[in-house]
């Protein structure tokens, strides 16, 4: 899993994006909710709620509060509260996490620990 040295800042109301066709490649860290649309190549840190659409294709770890999946993630995910796997969603990795949610249709390859409490 990602590293606990790196903290991101208090969250705020703002909401970042990285649209279509944007590609990230190095680690995000981030206090506010983030939406990818783009592809990132790197570690994300958010205190907030990371949302990756259909198009949005992650290459790295995530380590969040909430993950709402529609598109693709390689890597491993620590998440203090929800992960939502939606129906076109493809996650390769193993998930630590309190809560989560799987539609039909959605593909996930990895391991799941799950636990009342923040992992």
């Amino acid at each position: 899993m990602l590293k606990k040295e790196i903290v991101p800042p208090a969250p705020s109301s703002m909401h970042n994006v990285l649209s279509a066709g944007t590609v990230l490649t190095g680690n995000l860290v981030t206090g506010d909710d983030i939406r990818i649309d783009g592809t990132v190549e790197g570690n994300i840190v958010c205190s907030g709620k990371v949302i990756v659409g259909t198009n949005g294709n992650i290459t790295g770890d995530i380590e969040c509060n909430n993950l709402d999946l529609m598109g693709k993630v390689q890597g491993n995910v620590l998440c203090s509260e929800l992960i939502i796997l939606r129906s076109s969603s493809r996650l390769e990795g193993d998930l630590k996490i309190k809560i989560i949610e799987i539609e039909p249709g959605a593909v996930f390859s990895g391991t799941c620990q799950m636990n009342g409490q923040n992992t």
